[in-house]
């Protein structure tokens, strides 16, 4: 999986292309989840356009992500979810917990 970060106002979006999977895509979103967090930006829109796929793991790494980034008075939500990563979200309830976007406007607005 690769990850680029752009920042949208007070907003951090990454970017995530390729599966979000065990081993280096979960590593990847956990390291960069981290040093945001550390500087001080706990607004996280994840573009999920570019995402095929995602395992257990990559499922895991978003709820601890979420768990990571409320627990700094921050918040994650999801834009752009492929259809078959969106109905895994559904099946693990996922989408009950994020916020998810198909417009990166509305996701943007949405968090003042």
């Amino acid at each position: 999986m690769q990850l680029e970060v752009r920042e949208a106002g007070d907003v951090t979006v990454l970017d995530l292309s390729g599966k979000l999977t065990g081993g280096d895509g979960d590593e990847l979103l956990r390291t960069t989840v981290d040093r945001l967090l550390a500087a001080g930006r706990g607004r996280i829109l994840l573009n999920l356009a570019q995402v095929p796929y995602m395992d257990s793991a990559g499922i895991g790494e978003i709820m601890s992500t979420h768990g990571r980034v409320a627990g700094a008075g921050g918040a994650v939500k999801l834009l752009n979810p492929h259809k078959r990563v969106y109905d895994v979200l559904h099946i693990v309830k996922l989408h009950s917990i994020l916020a998810t976007f198909h417009d990166e406007a509305a996701a943007l607005a949405s968090f003042d």
